[in-house]
């Protein structure tokens, strides 16, 4: 079925960032067909007209880094020096199947009512995330974490790479999930365990993520051991490729700029997760400034609280503005499209989503003007980056298929998703209450 929609303002985010003021966009079944200036379209055969009463239409937003499977760690020990070892490892012994799927539920449904159409992630049990993902009709990256000790859903060091030998060709072909493996970093893996990783991802031709140069201690214990950063390290056991995805890359040297930039890696950054934690303000600017490719990410709901992008481009803005002493380094055109087709970018999904054009896919959001804090807009982009929150998101489109109808989902509810959670919860509930209280 042919769909218009029209009376909206868009933002095509295409390479010459054409926004059409009075615009509309005309889809069928996955694909968008047209997209242009109303007073250009004389006439239509659609079969479903909508009216976009002054919205903002937009590319789907795209976070290229997160954690779906770790809702239930939300706003634990979120104060507490090194958390991660101190609650995030222990608790995660205690993380089931249904209680990683139910997770991912519910991650999916806040991210695709904060306008979130595709996502990277890294977990376990990602077999089960990725039947969740299918279940919400997302578009994903789904990648499997390895890591150097036995995690609850292997016995074995390094176990998630045999995982990977059944998921992965589970879900290769499949229209919307593309599988991935994720070595935890290159701190928390062998040597043998990240070439084997790479060689695995070059088998299947699949993309491969880690954290990378985001601890101070990661940082330490390569220049102690190696007289080397964590990037030096895996260029020089051939890690590094265009498939790979480096979520934070805060701790870059320039030399490690240079790196990335000659493998073609890609960056996922957290810029509400680092800050957060304290950890820094990653070099974006320069990574641009060499070509390298940038998305956003919100990491998971336990790192950075939120998993929607409206937060992280303002986050963006205001901590790149301060650091880098400049309030014209970031016009905020520049941060939406790193939030659309940059993020696709990242993906390696550029030729299919990011923006709106004829031929792409038919994900795009529609952020309504009619809330209080939407009037006046002189700047559609400044609108969205310091005006606009997830709340002012009101219809939602997925592959064609509309997922979120004025602010509600629209094939599931988010208060059965949430009563499921809560109750596959009780045990990790009394598992972090007995570790908080010593």
């Amino acid at each position: 079925m042919k769909t218009l929609i029209k009376n909206v303002l868009i933002l095509t985010m295409d390479e010459h960032l054409t926004v059409y003021p009075n615009g509309y966009l005309i889809f069928e079944n996955t694909d968008i067909l047209a997209v242009g200036n109303l007073s250009e379209l004389d006439k239509h055969d659609c079969q479903q007209v909508i009216d976009g009463n002054r919205a903002i239409l937009l590319p789907g937003l795209i976070n290229t880094h997160t954690h779906v499977g770790m809702i239930p760690f939300r706003s634990l020990g979120d104060d507490v020096p090194d958390r991660l070892r101190r609650f995030l490892f222990p608790l995660e012994k205690y993380m089931t199947p249904e209680l990683a799927y139910y997770s991912a539920k519910y991650a999916i449904a806040e991210m695709q009512l904060a306008g979130v159409t595709s996502f990277v992630d890294m977990y376990y049990f990602e077999d089960d995330i990725a039947r969740a993902t299918e279940k919400m009709f997302a578009r994903a990256i789904l990648g499997e974490t390895v890591i150097d000790f036995p995690t609850c859903d292997t016995t074995e060091a390094h176990g998630g790479l045999n995982y990977c030998r059944h998921f992965v060709p589970k879900w290769l072909g499949h229209e919307l999930i593309t599988p991935a493996i994720a070595p935890h970093a290159p701190n928390t893996n062998s040597k043998k365990a990240l070439i084997e990783a790479a060689k695995m991802a070059e088998q299947f031709n699949v993309p491969i993520t880690l954290h990378v140069a985001e601890m101070d201690y990661e940082m330490a214990h390569f220049a102690k051991e190696y007289n080397q950063t964590p990037v030096e390290y895996l260029a020089d056991i051939n890690f590094l490729s265009e498939r790979v995805i480096a979520a934070h890359c805060i701790h870059l040297t320039e030399k490690d700029i240079a790196i990335l930039q000659r493998y073609q890696t890609k960056v996922a950054h957290c810029i509400g997760a680092n800050t957060k934690s304290a950890k820094g303000v990653a070099p974006v600017k320069e990574m641009q400034a060499n070509g390298i490719d940038v998305g956003l990410g919100t990491d998971g709901p336990s790192s950075g609280n939120t998993l929607d992008l409206f937060s992280q481009m303002k986050l963006f803005a205001n901590f790149h503005k301060t650091t880098l002493c400049d309030r014209s380094a970031y016009p905020a055109s520049e941060i939406v499209k790193i939030a659309t087709i940059g993020g696709a970018k990242v993906m390696g999904m550029a030729n299919k989503i990011g923006s709106l054009q004829p031929g792409k896919k038919a994900d795009f959001i529609m952020v309504e003007t009619q809330s209080a804090n939407m009037f006046p807009i002189f700047d559609p982009y400044a609108a969205l980056v310091y005006s606009a929150n997830a709340a002012n998101v009101q219809h939602v489109f997925i592959n064609g298929v509309e997922v979120v109808r004025n602010k509600q989902l629209c094939h599931h509810s988010l208060s059965a998703i949430r009563q499921d959670l809560d109750d596959t919860m009780q045990e990790f509930r009394r598992q972090a209450a007995r570790l908080a209280a010593q």
